[in-house]
């Protein structure tokens, strides 16, 4: 339930209470500030409340812009301010002081606008949506009320709607070929009551059913998972589209959009790997190098963004070069489709999966996703030399949580710290990437079952402590949680590919996703603002150290039939340990009121 307090005096042909009841607000009418505040109190503390100045003229859009968003606990427009449960005290602050100052007088000017001026001069944060060509005033005269109201009729409320439900910045596929129809089906699915979430599980299932076909290895079926993928996509960008226009935003809702995006990927490289098993072709090392090379992808945007997310004098000239280039037009597009967004991924992956084969689908994925890392990534390492930025005690907490430390690694770093302190600045990455070079070469190039691999495993365990042992707050620091990853998965990849048995390679494709999902989990725990996962989940399933010594120590003690039965009992045992406290501590945030969010993530 909301309220709306509608104060001061109406005005004869006003449509502000009819569109406050569009919104869902039961409204209260105050005469005055003292009877606004009076009723400010009879409002539940747990409600959302908003004053809204009887004489607002403006859109609906405005309007819900405004008053309804969600994810912030304090919202204004020009006649209008509204308080969430966690915004309320501060908003009945001001109030009070504002009756205060005023003695409860017959409203003149704005109160709403009174209130938002008092609200920053406490330096109490306060969203103000970006209007554009929305109106939301409160005019003086009825000379400057007709004015407005021309104005409110001169632009189309729903069609600045439609157009603000598509994300600002989205890849060339997607914005050409996916939102001019997508935003309508957002529409559709807004005025028949449908959620996020629910065509947010749509497109899982579509993905799913796009899985399944490919699996069959018939031609047939490679058409119909290409077609599906498609229209899964087409799904997905719906969700956020339809988040954006009905403003339904939910932490619950950016975690299932997150999580499904990568499980249905992933889900659809095993379907291809399994449809090519069927026509005689073994492509899982190929899948689950695929799966290997995005996911680290992914933790180098999220390492990279975590590191400079408050970092203080944070430029360089090399940003400054594409903040340029941003302004001429083709090259935003060519920047934004050589990086391999999920657009033009999924494309690319659908259209040959129709026309081609999965091992031919895998070499281009492969290509492509490696090109773009490279490019990215350098980028970042060149933005991260030429700047001089102070990184804060929350980025280096942040990129320590996405290293995934066990009780190994973090044992060693406590009793490396003072040691680690006299190493030069750069030295972290170095190490973590010369440990992890170590472990993934020697298991490629010594004989499956050998001990060597477990030696390099032991000496990844000391570097690992090492990499960690000081705050994570140099210039290239941001590198050290995707060089672990990568020694990790590639490690779990070349070990199995060594057994050369059959269903060892799909055993470390369950075991990779389940510890992926691990690495995305806490990603999207920490952008929550909700802190990394509880040190018993990480300590449980061994942090990434203690995985890979594990999974060495078993190669070598184990036969390559025994290894594949282990692999795929530590993938189990790990999916279910990850799985259910993630699903335990995103439902509790949901149902525990926790603030609502929406993160943009990966381009769609």
């Amino acid at each position: 339930m909301s309220t709306a307090i509608l104060t001061g005096q109406p005005v004869p042909g006003s449509s502000i209470e009819a569109d406050l009841r569009s919104l869902g607000f039961d409204l209260r009418i105050a005469a005055d500030a003292a009877e606004a505040e009076t009723l400010l109190a009879e409002v539940p503390g747990d409600e959302r409340v908003a004053l809204v100045d009887a004489r607002f003229v403006g859109h609906v859009h405005a309007l819900r812009l405004g008053l309804t968003d969600p994810r912030f606990p304090l919202a204004g427009i020009p006649g209008a301010v509204t308080a969430q449960s966690a915004g309320r005290q501060a908003l009945t602050r001001a109030m009070a002081r504002e009756n205060s100052a005023g003695g409860g007088t017959t409203l003149v000017d704005s109160l709403a606008d009174r209130i938002l001026t008092a609200l920053d001069a406490d330096g109490t944060g306060v969203h103000r949506p970006e209007l554009g060509s929305l109106v939301a005033a409160v005019p003086a005269d009825p000379q400057v009320r007709n004015e407005a109201r021309q104005a409110v009729a001169d632009v189309d409320d729903e069609a600045v709607r439609l157009k603000s439900a598509v994300k600002a910045r989205d890849g060339f596929f997607t914005t050409y070929c996916i939102s001019p129809y997508s935003r309508y089906i957002a529409r559709w699915c807004a005025r028949r009551g449908l959620t996020p979430n629910q065509v947010t599980t749509a497109s899982l299932l579509t993905a799913l059913i796009a899985a399944a076909c490919a699996a069959t290895g018939t031609r047939g079926g490679f058409v119909a998972a290409g077609v599906l993928l498609i229209a899964s996509f087409v799904l997905d960008c719906t969700d956020g589209q339809l988040a954006r226009y009905s403003l339904q935003y939910s932490t619950l809702g950016a975690w299932l959009d997150a999580t499904f995006d990568r499980a249905k990927e992933y889900a659809y490289y095993a379907g291809l790997a399994l449809g090519a098993a069927r026509g005689g072709d073994d492509v899982w090392a190929l899948a689950l190098g695929a799966m290997v090379l995005q996911t680290c992808r992914h933790v180098v945007d999220f390492s990279f963004n975590e590191a400079n997310h408050d970092a203080t004098a944070n430029t360089s000239p090399t940003a400054a070069l594409s903040d340029k280039l941003d302004s001429v037009g083709w090259t935003v597009w060519v920047r934004r489709m050589i990086v391999l967004p999920i657009g033009e991924r999924w494309a690319m992956i659908a259209v040959l999966t129709a026309v081609t084969t999965p091992r031919i689908t895998f070499y281009a994925l492969l290509i492509g996703c490696a090109f773009a890392a490279t490019y990215t990534t350098a980028g970042r390492v060149l933005r991260s030399l030429t700047r001089k930025a102070r990184r804060t005690d929350r980025a280096a907490g942040a990129l320590a949580d996405l290293a995934d430390s066990g009780p190994l690694a973090q044992g060693l770093a406590g009793a490396l710290r003072k040691p680690a302190r006299r190493l030069p600045g750069f030295t972290a990455p170095v190490i973590a990437l010369l440990g992890g070079l170590a472990v993934v070469l020697t298991a490629a190039l010594t004989d499956f079952g050998g001990p060597w691999p477990v030696v390099a495993a032991l000496g990844y365990v000391l570097t690992s402590g090492l990499a960690v042992a000081r705050p994570l707050k140099g210039a290239l620091d941001w590198l050290v949680p995707p060089f672990l990853r990568a020694a990790e998965y590639g490690t779990v990849l070349v070990l199995a590919a060594k057994a050369d048995v059959n269903g060892a390679l799909p055993a470390a494709f369950g075991l990779v996703a389940a510890v992926a999902y691990h690495h995305y989990d806490t990603v999207y725990r920490i952008r929550g603002d909700a802190g990394a996962p509880p040190a018993w989940l990480v300590r449980s399933i061994g942090g990434h150290e203690g995985r890979t010594l594990l999974v060495t120590v078993l190669a070598a003690l184990l036969t390559a039939s025994q290894l594949k039965v282990a692999l795929t009992a530590l993938a189990v045992a790990v999916a279910l340990v990850v799985l259910v406290e993630s699903i335990r501590f995103w439902v509790a945030a949901h149902q525990g009121g926790a603030p609502a969010v929406h993160d943009e993530g990966e381009p769609a």
